[in-house]
C-alpha cells in the first residue's frame, strides 16, 4: 500500500479506487482492534468535534491546529466522531482520518460518534454517497465494520476524558466503559447508546432526551462522576454550538466542542478545535468554512432533524 500517495490523493478530493479503499480499511481495522475502549493519549493534544463530511473544513482544521507528522513537532489529534453524514465529502472525510491513522496509528485517535453506525447512515448520507460513487453496497459495508473498532472514548493524561455524547446512568466508573462489548452496532438503549447520545442539560439528575436515545444530564451527576473518576474535564461534541465551543454549568469542567463551520451549509457557525499543552493549559482555536460547498436544492433534499 503507498499510503501517502493516498494521502495525495484523497486531499486533491479524489476518492480512492474501491480496490484500495477495501485494503486500507482492513489495515485500520486491525489497528483499530489493538486499542482500547478508553484509549489513553499523552499531551500535548488536539481535540476535535464533529466533521459531518465537510471535507474542505477538514483540511481547514489541519490549517489551524498542524498536521499530523511523526515525532514531537505537533500535538496528538482526537476526533470524537461523527465523521461521515450530513455533509456533501463523507466519503473522503472518512477516507482522510483513516490514512493518517495508517500512517501515524499513535498520533492520531477516532472515537466513534451516533453517526457511525449502520442505521443512522442510511439515513443521513453516507450510504447514498457510497452508492453514488462506487455503484454498491461493498465500502458502506466495510466502512460500517470499521466503526465498530473504533474507541468508545479517550482519556488525556488520565485526567480529561473525551467522548461523542455524554454521560450514562448505567455508568458509574471508566473501568465499566473499559469493559463494554464495543464491537457491534450502536444499540438503541443502554450504557454504549449513552456514550454515543446523551447531552448536558440544566436537569437535576436525568431526564429523557428529546432525541429519542440517550439522556439529558444535569450538573450534579457530572460533578459525581468526575469526582469518582479524578477528571479535570469533559470534552464532548455531538451538538451545534454556535461559537465553536460551549463550557457547560459552572467550573469549566464539561465543555463542548464542535468542529464543522457552517453546519449544512447553512448554520452560519463557527468551528473549534481545543489544544492542550502539556501543562493542561487550554487553548481554543476558531475557524470558519472554506469556500460554498454545495448547490442549495441537494442541502433541501436532506433530512431536517440535526442528530
Amino acid at each position: 500500500m503507498d499510503l501517502e500517495a493516498w494521502e495525495a490523493q484523497v486531499r486533491r478530493s479524489e476518492y480512492l479506487a474501491e480496490k484500495d479503499m477495501k485494503k486500507l480499511i482492513r489495515y485500520v481495522m486491525e489497528i483499530l482492534l489493538e486499542e482500547a475502549n478508553v484509549q489513553a493519549v499523552p499531551t500535548p493534544v488536539i481535540i476535535c468535534g464533529d466533521i459531518h463530511g465537510q471535507f474542505l473544513d477538514l483540511l481547514e482544521l489541519f490549517r489551524t491546529g498542524g498536521e499530523i507528522e511523526n515525532g514531537n513537532a505537533t500535538p496528538n489529534y482526537i476526533f470524537m466522531g461523527d465523521f461521515v453524514d450530513r455533509g456533501h465529502n463523507s466519503l473522503e472525510t472518512l477516507t482522510l482520518l483513516l490514512l493518517l491513522k495508517a500512517r501515524y496509528p499513535d498520533r492520531i485517535t477516532l472515537i466513534r460518534g451516533n453517526h457511525e453506525t449502520r442505521q443512522v447512515t442510511t439515513i443521513y448520507g453516507f450510504w447514498d454517497e457510497c452508492q453514488k460513487k462506487y455503484g454498491g453496497n461493498d465500502v458502506w459495508r466495510l466502512c460500517t465494520e470499521v466503526f465498530d473498532c473504533l474507541a468508545v472514548a479517550a482519556l488525556i493524561d488520565g485526567a480529561v476524558l473525551c467522548v461523542h455524547g455524554g454521560l450514562s446512568p448505567d455508568i458509574r466508573t471508566l473501568d465499566q466503559v473499559r469493559t463494554l462489548m464495543r464491537r457491534q452496532e450502536v444499540p438503541n438503549e443502554g450504557a454504549f447508546c449513552d456514550l454515543m447520545w446523551s447531552d448536558p442539560e440544566v436537569v437535576d439528575t436525568w431526564a429523557v432526551s428529546p432525541r429519542g436515545a440517550g439522556w439529558l444530564f444535569g450538573a450534579r451527576v457530572t460533578q459525581e462522576f468526575m469526582r469518582v473518576n479524578d477528571l479535570e474535564l469533559i470534552c464532548r461534541a455531538h451538538q451545534l454550538v454556535q461559537e465553536g465551543y460551549k463550557y457547560h454549568f459552572t467550573g469549566a469542567k464539561l465543555v463542548t466542542v464542535w468542529s464543522a463551520p457552517n453546519y449544512c451549509y447553512r448554520c452560519g457557525n463557527l468551528a473549534s478545535i481545543l489544544h492542550i499543552d502539556k501543562d493542561h493549559s487550554r487553548e481554543f482555536r476558531t475557524f470558519r468554512e472554506v469556500v460554498p460547498q454545495f448547490n442549495a436544492s441537494a442541502v433541501a433534499q436532506r433530512p431536517a432533524y440535526f442528530l
